[in-house]
Order: C-alpha cells, then sequence, then structure tokens
C-alpha cells in the first residue's frame, strides 16, 4: 500500500508532462520515422519505399550545404555566446557596478522578442538600401555593404543578431551560479594575494562547470534547430548559401511537399 502512495502522487505531478510528452514528442518522432520509410507527399496514402529516401539523402550537395553551414553556424555562436553571457554576468555580479537592475532588464529584453521580430529588426538595421547601419557608414564616408546580397556579409548578420537574442537567458543562469560560489573562496585568494585571472581561472570556472554544462548543451541544440530568425532575417539566401538544415527540410516537406523525405532529414538531425 506505501508503495502505491509513492508511485501515485508522482504519476499525478508528472500526469501532464508524460501526456504532453507522448502527444507531441513520442507519437511525431515515431510518425517522422515512419514517414522517412515512404513516398509520402503530405496528401494521399503513403507508400512503402524502405531506405531510398535515406540513400537519396546521402548523396544529396543540398542536404551535405545545409548541414555543413548549421554545424559552421554552432562552432562560431556557441563559443561567442558563452563568452558574452558569461562576461556580461561576471560584470553586473560585481560589487563595483552600479545600476545593475536596469542593467539587467536592459540585457534580457531581446530574450522577449520572437525570432521572427528580431529578423525583421536586424533586417531594418542592415538593410542595403535602407539599412541603418549602411546610412550611418555613408554619412561617415564609407562605402556601404552589400550585406544580404554577400553570403558572408549575410552570415556574420545572423551570427550578430543569434548572439544578441542568445546571450540574455545564458547571462541570467551564470548570474544565479555566481550568486552560489562561497565568498569565503575569494576572500582567502585575496589573502594569498591573487589577482583577478587566478580567481576567474581557480574558483569561478570551476564553480561554473555544472551552469556551462547546460548553456553549451542548450546553445548547442538550439542553434542546431534555428528557423525563425534565419528565414526572417535572410531567407536561407543569398541562394542556398545560409540555409540551415532545419530550413531544408522545411523547404523540402512544405514547399516541394516531399514530406517522405523532409522526414529522413529530420531523423539525421534528431
Amino acid at each position: 500500500m506505501r508503495l502505491q502512495r509513492n508511485t501515485f502522487w508522482p504519476l499525478i505531478f508528472t500526469g501532464t508532462n508524460i501526456v504532453l510528452f507522448i502527444l507531441f514528442f513520442l507519437i511525431p518522432a515515431i510518425l517522422g520515422l515512419y514517414y522517412s520509410l515512404t513516398d509520402y507527399k503530405g496528401y494521399a496514402e503513403p507508400n512503402f519505399i524502405g531506405l531510398i529516401n535515406y540513400q537519396e539523402l546521402f548523396q544529396d550537395k543540398s542536404f551535405y550545404k545545409a548541414l555543413g553551414r548549421t554545424f559552421q553556424y554552432v562552432v562560431i555562436l556557441v563559443p561567442s555566446v558563452y563568452i558574452m553571457s558569461l562576461s556580461i554576468a561576471l560584470l553586473l555580479n560585481s560589487s563595483l557596478a552600479k545600476g545593475t537592475f536596469i542593467a539587467k532588464i536592459i540585457f534580457f529584453l531581446p530574450w522577449t522578442i520572437s525570432g521572427i521580430i528580431a529578423g525583421v529588426i536586424w533586417k531594418w538595421l542592415f538593410g542595403e538600401n535602407f539599412g541603418f547601419v549602411n546610412f550611418i557608414l555613408g554619412k561617415v564616408g564609407i562605402e556601404q555593404i552589400a550585406w544580404f546580397t554577400n553570403s558572408t556579409a549575410a552570415f556574420s548578420v545572423l551570427i550578430f543578431a543569434a548572439i544578441w537574442g542568445g546571450t540574455a537567458f545564458n547571462m541570467l543562469q551564470f548570474i544565479a551560479a555566481l550568486k552560489n560560489v562561497p565568498q569565503t573562496l575569494y576572500e582567502a585568494a585575496d589573502i594569498d594575494g591573487a589577482n583577478f585571472w587566478h580567481k576567474f581561472r581557480y574558483i569561478t570556472l570551476p564553480a561554473l562547470k555544472p551552469t556551462s554544462f547546460m548553456v553549451i548543451l542548450l546553445a548547442s541544440i538550439g542553434a542546431m534547430k534555428e528557423f525563425a530568425l534565419v528565414q526572417s532575417l535572410t531567407d536561407g539566401g543569398p541562394g542556398t548559401d545560409n540555409m540551415f538544415i532545419v530550413q531544408y527540410i522545411y523547404m523540402t516537406g512544405f514547399d516541394k511537399m516531399r514530406v517522405g523525405y523532409a522526414s529522413a532529414v529530420s531523423m539525421v538531425l534528431f
């Protein structure tokens, strides 16, 4: 009887999450795996074709191009977000900092903006003919830059926009973690004559290992499935130079109506 009570209440409290997990993750994942083995087009009955989608996928240059650009995005973005988030958290956690409450609000505002809106804002800032940045460059006598017709420039804008939007949440995690570092460790280090770098390297970073792991993990997952920001800012352009893997799935599944093939790509991403 006691064992039943100990099992009953956890199930009650976690029941909603379990149901949502089954409905919105487990069932779609199983369907996606099934569709990846068919020629499903989003309508009519799917026909089982086995591993043909996967065979075609691994010979698809467009797939490798989108996957490579996505990995490049992750490799650049994740360390950048980590360094920026930790740096701001250290500044705001400093006893010498003033106005930290207002600063936290300002730094956190980008997190409240959806990816679509953020893309529109940055597109306005870097627009080639109407953008604020090119307007300023023209005023100071610098040649205007074709931000969205040059693949490298467009990719750079994507990186800047993603750092701007992704720093806030990770910054809060670091601030919370820094509050939990025992101050006695820093006091002992001061007595021993340690400078800022020594304290950061031997006290702060080791204490932040669990938080650092979570920040890197979540930032990597978020970057791998980036869609809204890219779609609204560059639409994968110019051409398909900045098309990420999730955009490739979207284009293949909804524009070309090859849901089965897109499901195979989704399985690879998963």
